[in-house]
């Protein structure tokens, strides 16, 4: 190292901010320095103590307390939350009476915004679709936590909630006093919200930490650009090439190459024929620079045989590794394009004599700086790279130029007092640094959420990376010294015993989603960097190489909701967002949601082409991103339903109290939505579910529940409503002109049921028409689905008019709106009858209530044929009415025979009971009954 380095490594090393005094819990410190340094000595003394809580990191306690910023940050359990809390109820909080109903607007967030890209992991939720939620759910200095917080966009999101530019780009208009209005109603109040962020990953709440504080932004700015000037100063030659044209190096004026800067490099993998063994560079044979693809189809230059990349051979060469002392077998790979720059013009070449000896001179440099060697885990994502390519260990994912800077570049960012900062923009480079990148014609990049390591790589060059990532950290850089409004922990959400009971105001969180990503897999790269390590034992994935299937995975998330239900305070809500495209994840999640306690009151499904949320009235077959808004019912709620155990009381209490929690009306610019949660059907669902989950007696039946919900409470358009409600829902109703028709995935009959109603409530129509129709619509029904006939269907649920009485409302309001000739012509007269004859429509809730008895009673006796069927064998029912065996283990688990459900549910293909909620809801439960 020079003398200059030298002296800017110490410059480095020395403290160059004052921003005291800082008061931090009750305490007084000069500036943060003294502030840090006091609670890591704390932190030190906790972490005996700390490493009892679930989820607490493998790595060393320095390394731990290195990256830590208590009481805020700390890279394990934070010890401090409770003080913190604590803090915060004292001040900002508003405690006026709290009364919200689910978010049902529509969210479209793009994420081409700086904090979305200041980071590339693995999944993000843009920002600003969050901070719509917390301004619906929240006031300022309320506190919101996430379980499973990722990069910690819902910590950006609630320090965007007092951020008034943010806030009018969106759309929203603020007033002088700092309210919030959308289309001239105030939605919300301009603030800052408290936020609570945990995740199980160390490689993530350090992300999360650097988006939720950026005090100092000079000094770290300053340190960041003299690190990548040393970098420059010491490596600069690794990356340079000789300018050349058409085969022809380039000189100046005199007899001097012309240097380019090197951008990348792309490296190819070296096969062998089958046929004839020669060896042959994968680059030649695929890349078609021509019609710019590559070819899945080529021939052998020597033997001429047709060849496809499944039937080469991989070569592989036995080097020596001096970094972990042993003999290693990797894949041979060579250097086949370059890709440089001369005075900002981009070319490319063929490495040259030059190139090689800069190869060798690296190959033999010596690398004092520390940098991981730990060896891969066995994992889902791991194994590609080690068994396609023989990378091993940490360090065989980088070319030996890129370790050499990376190494470099981490040594004197760990010396920095600003270590926890500046890891921020190192960390964002580490996976672009490495053999990931595919050479693809139109950019480079790596396969999202994976490790894969492709036949053509392109190696980046390490300084450009931070260079280029520093520029994106710098843009979400604040200008000031900012209050701390965030407390980042990292732990297992299954146990969240330091945050206390009933003390938080609003949940957002994203779980992972069965198996998806492999988060601690994809995180092993960053980690090992700075040597903390997820602790995986409870890390909520599907994944065989942890012995977790299905169940492992929901009882897990089952574990979180139920800490989550306990932090938060009665009366408030939580959105879950969730992606997976398997209806039996779906599943597991609301499982646990409603096991943990929680009321679901809303299921909505991002529509990615159209930007919107529309309502979910299936999830046997989940397409889409759903939102799923939940709410912890009130203490004294609860207690009444207990003091009315086994009653029809404890019934209605329940959809009282569910109602309270409903949107009234969903709708504008003249077109209304039928709010799915009010409708007869699925308040009884929802009553159901938690009467199940809860141990309670579920007092009636189906057909029962729609007869007395229409008698108790007022009813309009199909929807319940309570008398409070009803004079708001009549107002807005005069002033739309139709219902918006729900997107519906018809897969089994209860979402055909549901389909058809939402025609005849469009339009009355005869069997006739609808036919054409319903048949499109039913091919994707399940293979084990047996439906019934679309005449059936129809006689068990709704009504034809064949001429007795007057024309049904329904079918006269139809006709009146759509024939001219008709309007103004009684329900009687004779051209009326005429055009409304043999049209089907949706019976009024009374009549309704009868045909769901009729149903009922149906659906049983074609359930008590099936438990005949399976009496003496031990064969599985292959098809079957799915809505047959919902009804009887409604029935069995009503009259406690929880045998026969699982009987039954043992007999049914299990994916089948796993994607449908309302049988794995009755099956599980009743396993738990039997102690199974």
């Amino acid at each position: 190292m020079t003398d200059e380095s030298k002296q800017l490594s110490l410059n480095i090393e020395q403290p160059q901010t004052d921003n005291g005094p800082v008061v931090c819990l009750g305490m007084t410190f000069k500036n943060d320095d003294e502030r840090r340094e006091y609670f890591r000595n704390e932190l030190r003394k906790k972490l005996p103590e700390l490493k009892k809580i679930e989820g607490f990191p493998i790595g060393d306690d320095e390394d731990i307390i290195a990256l830590s910023d208590p009481p805020y940050y700390t890279p394990c359990p934070n010890p401090w939350i409770n003080n913190l809390i604590d803090e915060w109820s004292n001040v900002d909080s508003q405690n006026d009476e709290y009364n919200k109903t689910p978010f049902v607007s529509d969210v479209s967030e793009g994420k081409n915004d700086a904090f979305y890209n200041a980071h590339g992991y693995h999944t993000k939720v843009p920002y600003k679709a969050i901070l719509r939620y917390i301004l619906h759910y929240t006031s300022p200095g309320d506190v919101v936590f996430d379980g499973f917080s990722g990069t910690g966009m819902t910590g950006v999101a609630a320090t965007a909630a007092a951020d008034e530019e943010t806030l009018q780009q969106m759309g929203y208009d603020i007033d002088n006093e700092g309210n919030i209005f959308v289309n001239g109603t105030k939605i919300s109040t301009i603030g800052k919200r408290k936020v609570v962020l945990n995740d199980l990953s160390p490689a993530a709440s350090v992300i999360t930490y650097n988006y939720s504080y950026n005090i100092n932004k000079d000094a770290i700015i300053k340190e960041a650009n003299n690190i990548i000037e040393q970098l420059n100063e010491e490596y600069s030659w690794m990356y340079q090439t000789i300018h050349t044209v058409n085969g022809e190096k380039q000189k100046d004026g005199g007899n001097n190459y012309i240097f380019g800067t090197i951008n990348n490099v792309v490296w190819s993998d070296v096969f062998a024929c089958p046929n004839c063994t020669s060896e042959i560079l994968y680059w030649d044979l695929s890349v078609d620079f021509d019609e710019k693809k590559i070819k899945k189809k080529f021939t052998c230059p020597n033997c001429k045989i047709k060849l496809t990349k499944n039937s080469l051979e991989k070569i592989f060469e036995t080097k020596y590794d001096p970094f972990i002392k042993k003999t290693i077998d990797v894949a041979k790979q060579v250097p086949v394009l370059i890709s440089y720059s001369v005075n900002k013009t981009n070319y490319y070449k063929k490495p040259d004599e030059y190139d090689y000896e800069t190869l060798n001179k690296i190959d033999e440099f010596n690398i004092t700086p520390w940098f991981p060697t730990f060896k891969l885990p066995e994992g889902y994502n791991t194994k590609q790279p080690i068994v396609s390519h023989g990378l091993t260990h940490v360090h065989h994912f980088y070319t030996k130029r890129n370790l050499i800077v990376m190494a470099k570049c981490f040594e004197l960012i760990r010396k920095s007092k600003f270590y926890n900062q500046l890891i921020f923009f190192f960390q964002a480079s580490i996976n672009r640094a490495t053999k990931t990148n595919r050479f693809r014609f139109g950019g480079t990049g790596g396969l999202s959420g994976t490790l894969y390591v492709p036949s053509l790589n392109v190696e980046r060059t390490s300084i450009s990376l931070l260079e280029s990532k520093l520029k994106d950290f710098v843009k979400i850089l604040k200008d000031d010294y900012d209050e701390f409004t965030s407390i980042i922990t990292t732990q297992s959400s299954t146990n969240l015993d330091n945050i206390p009971s009933n003390s938080i105001d609003y949940i957002f969180t994203d779980p992972p989603f069965g198996s998806n990503i492999m988060y601690s897999e994809l995180n092993f790269l960053w980690e090992s960097w700075f040597k903390i390590k997820t602790n995986t034992r409870n890390e909520s994935i599907i994944n065989s190489v942890q012995n977790k299937g299905l169940p492992e995975y929901q009882e897990l998330m089952t574990q979180s909701f139920k800490h989550f239900y306990r932090i938060l305070k009665p009366g408030r809500w939580i959105t879950v967002e969730f992606s997976n495209s398997q209806a039996s994840i779906w599943n597991a999640i609301q499982d646990s949601l409603q096991k943990a306690g929680f009321i679901i009151a809303n299921v909505s499904a991002l529509d990615k082409k159209q930007g919107s949320f529309k309502a979910v009235t299936t999830t046997t077959a989940v397409k889409q991103d759903l939102v799923i808004s939940a709410y912890k019912p009130k203490e004294d709620t609860i207690e009444k339903m207990k003091q009315m155990r086994n009653t029809e009381e404890s019934m209605w209490e329940f959809v009282t109290q569910h109602l309270q929690q409903l949107p009234v009306f969903d709708g504008q610019k003249g077109e209304a939505k039928i709010i799915s949660e009010r409708t007869p059907r699925i308040l009884f669902d929802r009553m159901v579910a938690y009467f199940v989950q809860n141990g309670l007696h579920v007092p009636m039946s189906s057909g029962e529940f729609q007869a007395s919900v229409a008698q108790k409470y007022p009813m309009r358009d199909g929807m319940v409503f309570l008398d409070s409600q009803v004079a708001e829902y009549d107002k807005k109703r005069t002033l739309i002109k139709e219902f918006v028709q729900q997107s519906l995935f018809v897969s089994d009959e209860n979402s055909a049921i549901e389909w058809i109603r939402q025609q005849l409530m469009k339009k009355p129509q005869t069997r006739q028409d609808l036919h054409p129709e319903f048949m499109k619509q039913i091919q994707h029904i399940a293979k084990h689905e047996e439906l019934p006939e679309l005449d059936d269907l129809l006689e068990q649920n709704f009504l034809r008019y064949d001429g007795d009485g007057p024309v049904p409302n329904q079918i006269l309001t139809y006709l009146r709106r759509n024939y001219k000739d008709l309007r103004g012509l009684e329900p009687t007269d004779p051209k009326v009858i005429e055009k409304a004859m043999h049209r089907w429509y949706v019976p009024d809730p009374n009549k309704q209530a009868d045909l769901e008895k009729l149903r009922e009673k149906s659906l049983l006796r074609e359930f008590d044929d099936y438990l005949k069927e399976l009496e003496g064998n031990k064969k599985k029912l292959r098809t079957f009415r799915t809505e047959a065996i919902r009804a009887g283990f409604k029935n069995a688990y009503k009259e406690k025979d929880f045998e026969t459900i699982v009987k039954v549910g043992d007999r049914i293909p299990e994916k089948v009971i796993q994607e449908d909620d309302k049988l794995f809801m009755y099956y599980e439960n009743a396993k738990i009954r039997l102690g199974l």
